[in-house]
């Protein structure tokens, strides 16, 4: 759904920018913007003329030479007689004859345009025949002159600007169609009136040029004009043909002319308009709809404007094209100004949901978050807050919130915590009501250590409040009364209605899963460091559920209890080890099981029958058979404790007591029960090998148990480092998910190690 959501949220996003392009492109600033980037373009790409066009310009010094204008005809006749000399390929007028001058002049002129063999060209003007009429004249050269020359469109047309960007194929003049000026140099050809863009990218200065007085002198590089074309016209300012033009300013309107040539001569240039690059920017924009910082969008805008305006200028000096790119870019723009505004609404709403203090997310942000239904929610109340934010201070207040958070997150492996108000922590809860309690109790015992805030060691009391739909509000409540009333949790009536309906759902369950086969035993290797083998492991049970998948045993184990239904699954799981037991014994193993007996057991007289008669049935050796009972167990009634469990060293069953370190035994009590072994829980050994009081503790332990004469199991090594704190400790067997997870009993076979296997180094080590 967020998936979608996402790509629906992308999808608008792209289709609203690429509306706004569109529309932009219709808009009479697109073509301004335009005109601007293709004259920057053309400024940086700029490129030599072809050498084939040659302009003879009537300049200053020509003007100056022969003092009066406009000149008689017969200068021009001279010019175009020295450049036929010179084997111009054509001559191309930008100078007006509509009408007369002095008739020998034009009659030399009209003369010499007959009697040579070089092409003539002579201009045709359409204009205005006022400042502010609408009706058009248009001016041709005197008829003498049209005998033997081709008339071209000479019209120039400025934009709104006053500058001159295009030129047209031709034009038509006296009802006829006429070629421009530029199209008959380049020998182009096109539908009159439409037009083409100048290439102004050519360096006007690279077209080679010739005053006019020296040509008409015939001092002039006659070699240089041999078959080239040349166009005539007038380049002094005072002359006053010119017009201004993108990148080089104003300009003679026979530059302008020669400019618009040398553009065809390169090639007919296409307009594609802006549809291509828009095209382009398409695959451009959606990629850039998926950055989510500002750095991405900076560098996504910046890489795909680059591209769609390299793509422009490669698309024109490549294959003449011109194409349009604003509109391409003013839909980057818009996603990336639609992705920085979404950002920005999401910076600004992670910040209404998470808490200043501690960074956490905060009671806004859980109303916020989608919950399964159904879902409980758990908050955890901080006792003595005043009294720890006086010593802490307000400053490190939020630090010890974040610290308190990262605790609960390390020991129960909690995604996401929220910090519900001042002095409640909260977290939603999708399993069911027996494992949250659990994790309350070792949320309780981790904090047994304090936490370590600006220099300080704080001890911190929790209590726990449990509310069903997801309600923080009654879940906070909850945790208030748990507080009032000394308890480590209360839950909310809906909570414990459901909580009632789940426990007896469940436990009703229980015997149809034994016997069905859902509940299944699996087993956790325990390394001996002394010869680096596995030769002890702990039974544990599994419930696979039908419906609702696999169960923590530290759910259902613990209503196991409440339910009065924990003897049936223990005797179930004491059967099923002692099978397996025999099983590998028979094979030649090494090895010793060890199985939970729960603190309700201990003082039991119905099981402690019921696991004798098990016992005395099996041929197994019993001393390879251990019972684990918890520190806290044989504490709650050490009378019944110390006797039952003589009973089982009497059949030679070896005593473990599990969870060495959370209670209060002390060592002349040690000494009263009959243990054969002592292990550390992992609350202790996790972090031995990097925290000194631990360090201390596991020591310590270990020395004692030693002059006892017990084995000490060292349990929670996760890390190579710990096993190896443990190893120089002197601790005889470590257990954790760094030697094996659980595994089944036909996986773990191939782990044990055979007598006869054994007892070949024996011999080796005896004989040296």
């Amino acid at each position: 759904m967020r998936i979608t959501a996402h790509l629906a949220k992308n999808f608008t996003v792209f289709l609203i920018s690429l509306c706004i392009s569109v529309g932009f492109a219709q808009a009479p600033v697109s073509r301004t913007l335009e005109d601007g980037l293709r004259a920057a373009t053309a400024k940086i790409l700029t490129r030599e003329a072809s050498g084939q066009l040659h302009i003879v310009e009537v300049d200053a010094q020509s003007v100056a030479a022969a003092k009066s204008w406009p000149w008689t005809r017969d200068h021009y006749a001279r010019l175009i007689r020295q450049l036929d000399a010179a084997g111009a390929r054509s001559i191309v007028f930008d100078i007006a004859f509509s009408s007369p001058s002095t008739l020998e002049g034009d009659a030399a002129f009209a003369q010499a345009i007959a009697e040579i063999d070089t092409p003539v060209m002579l201009p045709t003007f359409t204009q205005g025949a006022t400042e502010n009429s609408r009706r058009r004249l248009d001016d041709l050269p005197i008829p003498m002159f049209r005998e033997n020359v081709s008339l071209v469109s000479a019209s120039v047309l400025p934009d709104a600007d006053a500058r001159v960007r295009s030129m047209v194929f031709g034009t038509v003049t006296d009802g006829l169609p006429r070629p421009s000026m530029s199209a008959q140099i380049a020998g182009v050809s096109g539908a009159a009136h439409t037009t083409f863009p100048i290439d102004y990218s050519i360096d006007p200065a690279s077209i080679p040029r010739y005053s006019f007085s020296a040509v008409e002198n015939g001092a002039f590089d006659k070699a240089g004009v041999a078959g080239r074309d040349i166009i005539v016209g007038a380049t002094a300012i005072e002359l006053g043909d010119r017009y201004g033009v993108p990148i080089h300013g104003v300009i003679p309107g026979v530059t302008i002319q020669a400019l618009a040539a040398e553009t065809l001569i390169a090639g007919a240039p296409l307009e594609f308009g802006w549809i291509p690059l828009l095209l382009l920017a398409l695959p451009l924009a959606y990629m850039m709809a998926q950055s989510k910082t500002y750095g991405q969008i900076a560098f996504s805008l910046a890489g795909s404007s680059a591209i769609v305006i390299a793509s422009q200028a490669f698309a024109y000096h490549g294959g003449r094209i011109f194409a349009d790119s604003v509109p391409a870019l003013v839909m980057l723009a818009a996603v990336a100004l639609a992705q920085v505004l979404r950002i920005i609404r999401v910076q600004l709403r992670e910040k209404a949901m998470t808490d200043s203090e501690s960074g956490l997310p905060n009671a806004l942000a859980f109303a916020n978050a989608s919950h399964a239904e159904g879902q409980l929610v758990a908050t955890a109340f901080v006792k003595e807050f005043d009294a720890i934010q006086s010593v802490v201070g307000k400053q490190e207040i939020g630090n010890f919130i974040k610290r308190l958070a990262e605790k609960i997150q390390f020991v129960t492996g909690i995604a996401t915590l929220y910090r519900a108000d001042t002095r409640m922590i909260a977290w939603p809860h999708d399993g069911e009501h027996g494992a949250l309690i659990d994790q309350f109790a070792r949320i309780e015992k981790a904090l047994m250590k304090p936490l370590e805030i600006a220099g300080r060691r704080v001890d911190v009391g929790v209590c726990f409040g449990i509310a069903s739909e997801s309600d923080l509000a009654a879940a906070s409540r909850a945790a208030s009364e748990a507080h009032r009333e000394g308890k480590l949790w209360h839950a909310h009536e809906d909570a414990e209605a459901a909580m009632v309906e789940q426990r007896v759902s469940l436990m009703g369950e229980l015997d149809d899963a034994i016997e069905a086969g859902h509940i299944s035993v699996v087993y956790q290797p325990k390394l001996r460091l002394s010869t680096d083998r596995v030769e002890s492991v702990e039974a544990l049970v599994r419930w696979h559920h039908p419906e609702r998948g696999f169960l923590r045993p530290d759910h259902f184990i613990p209503l196991a209890e409440e339910s009065n239904r924990i003897e049936p699954l223990t005797l179930y799981v004491l059967r099923k080890t002692i099978e397996d037991l025999r099983d590998w014994c028979e094979k030649g193993a090494i090895i010793s099981a060890a199985v939970n007996i729960s603190a309700k057991l201990i003082s039991s007289d119905s099981f402690m029958s019921a696991a004798e008669r098990i016992v005395r049935a099996t041929g197994v050796p019993r001393d390879r058979l251990i019972f684990e009972v918890t520190e806290s167990a044989t504490m709650s009634d050490p009378e019944t404790a110390v006797r039952n469990l003589e009973r089982f060293r009497e059949l030679g069953i070896a005593i473990s007591m599990d969870d060495y370190g959370t209670g209060q035994s002390t060592l002349s009590y040690l000494q009263l029960l009959p243990l054969t072994e002592l292990k550390i829980d992992r609350a202790f050994v996790e972090h031995a090998h990097v925290e000194r009081s631990d360090a201390l503790l596991v020591r310590s332990t270990i020395q004692l148990a030693h002059s006892l004469g017990l084995r000490v199991v060292g349990e929670g090594v996760e890390v190579a480092e710990c096993l190896d704190f443990l190893r120089e400790a002197g601790c005889d067997y470590v257990q954790g998910y760094f030697v094996s997870k659980p595994i089944s009993a036909e996986e773990l076979f191939p782990l044990l190690t055979i007598a006869d296997e054994a007892q070949a180094p024996r011999e080796a080590e005896q004989a040296s």
